[in-house]
């Protein structure tokens, strides 16, 4: 959430944030509630005056008599009725402020690139070329379906459209790969957890999963205050929830393992095949809080820590400087790292890692005590160590061989049982589409 002192002094910048977004200027009107927060001080102003006076003659009604302290009750009982109503109005107020601040989004990094969408994200570099194939490369999902390692059919049949079983080698790759991750992290320091599939509603909304216009991400239980986690950046982010640290452990870094839910409403399109857009998959997720002036490095240091992970999985990649039009409402900066799809032809998303500065925190109330005794508002940050569906989607396309087999990824050799390849049940499939 935006802190309202500084909306009144960064209020020009708020409106270019919001503009640079390439969001509505008029659903986040700054002007209103700008207008909202002078009522208000207007209103604590006159508030403070009047209980000083009713102060004043709570203690001058002891020392009288008669008509003097009749007189001082009535106008201590006018005051009261007077500061009742002007605390509701108060109290209004202030609830109506902070419906509107805590709509807006976070103010963007200075270095996040401007741009209305996708098409001006900035590609900064790139790791290994795509791998040049001697045959007409297989997608996955061909690629699945001869190795027999995904059913979307009676996973449809079972829960409906986009949900699938993993089954056999694909199993094992799931594993294998948390595993991996585990290996990689737990040197840098990472505390892991296994965190619940659902959080209130009051965590969703303060780590920032609000929808824009009919779009949302979240399955909400009916009849609860619970809804089923998009992402484990949830759960980790909601952990220290009205907590203050002490300066002395941060950084802390986590790593959280969970199933992860979305509608993916509206974002259905040309590459939804497959894996690539489901309702359910398996995720790890790396999360930070540190100090304000650290948020900036250990942005980029979750960013060198999945370059790493698809390092060593030998996949080619590129890391994309997400615009400003194409952030969610909590990120001030993100990073994403879209691994080469030879299924496509094309590179697609695999990780993301977001700065969220101060915004989360806010929402949710998480502080640090430094040395000095001073108490400010952590930074979170948050990014993919490893997403199955589309990690899965990876290894099946770049290890293909021409047979339909697959070569697993050296590095998951120690994690999978002894199998190193896995071939083909079943033959290329005819016109496959």
């Amino acid at each position: 959430m935006i802190d309202i002192k500084v909306l009144r002094e960064k209020a020009q910048e708020m409106k270019e944030n919001i503009l640079l977004r390439n969001l509505d200027l008029e659903k986040y009107n700054i002007d209103l509630i700008l207008e909202i927060d002078r009522k208000r001080r207007e209103r604590q102003k006159i508030l403070d005056e009047l209980k000083s006076e009713r102060n004043k003659i709570s203690q001058e009604i002891g020392k009288k008599t008669g008509e003097e302290k009749n007189e001082l009750i009535k106008k201590a009982k006018e005051l009261k009725e007077e500061i009742d109503k002007l605390e509701k109005e108060f109290e209004s107020l202030e609830k109506e402020m902070h419906k509107y601040l805590w709509q807006l989004p976070n103010f963007l990094l200075p270095e996040t690139p401007k741009g209305k969408d996708e098409k001006d994200n900035i590609e900064i570099k790139k790791w290994k070329e795509p791998k040049i194939f001697s045959f007409p490369p297989r997608d996955h999902l061909e690629l699945a379906l001869m190795n027999d390692l995904i059913d979307f059919e009676r996973g449809s049949k079972v829960t409906g459209s986009n949900f699938y079983y993993l089954k056999n080698e694909a199993v094992i790759l799931e594993f294998a790969l948390f595993q991996f991750i585990i290996d990689q992290l737990l040197p840098e320091g990472f505390k892991i957890f296994i965190t619940p599939d659902l959080a209130k509603n009051e965590i969703l909304d303060g780590i920032g999963f609000q929808p824009r216009g009919p779009e949302t991400q979240i399955y909400r239980i009916e009849e609860t205050n619970l809804g089923l986690i998009a992402t484990a950046e949830i759960t980790l982010g909601g952990y220290h929830k009205n907590e203050i640290i002490d300066e002395t452990e941060l950084p802390l870094k986590y790593l959280g393992f969970s199933h992860c839910f979305r509608t993916e409403a509206g974002a259905y399109g040309r590459y939804s095949r497959g894996l690539y857009r489901v309702h359910q998959f398996s995720k790890a997720e790396i999360f930070i809080f540190c100090k304000p002036e650290d948020s900036k490095k250990m942005h980029e240091y979750i960013l060198s820590l999945e370059e790493k992970i698809f390092q060593k999985l030998d996949i080619p990649y590129r890391v994309i400087d997400i615009c400003s039009g194409d952030l969610g409402a909590p990120a001030a900066r993100k990073f994403d790292i879209e691994a080469w799809m030879p299924g496509r032809g094309e590179y697609g998303e695999v990780t993301s890692c977001s700065n969220c500065t101060d915004y989360q925190a806010r929402r949710l109330n998480i502080r640090f005590r430094r040395l000095t005794g001073e108490v400010e508002y952590v930074h979170m940050l948050n990014g993919t160590a490893i997403a199955i569906s589309r990690a899965l989607i990876a290894i099946l396309e770049n290890f293909q061989q021409e047979d339909g087999s697959i070569i697993i990824p050296e590095v998951l050799h120690p994690y999978t049982l002894g199998i190193k390849e896995i071939k083909p049940k079943r033959k290329a499939l005819k016109n496959f589409t």
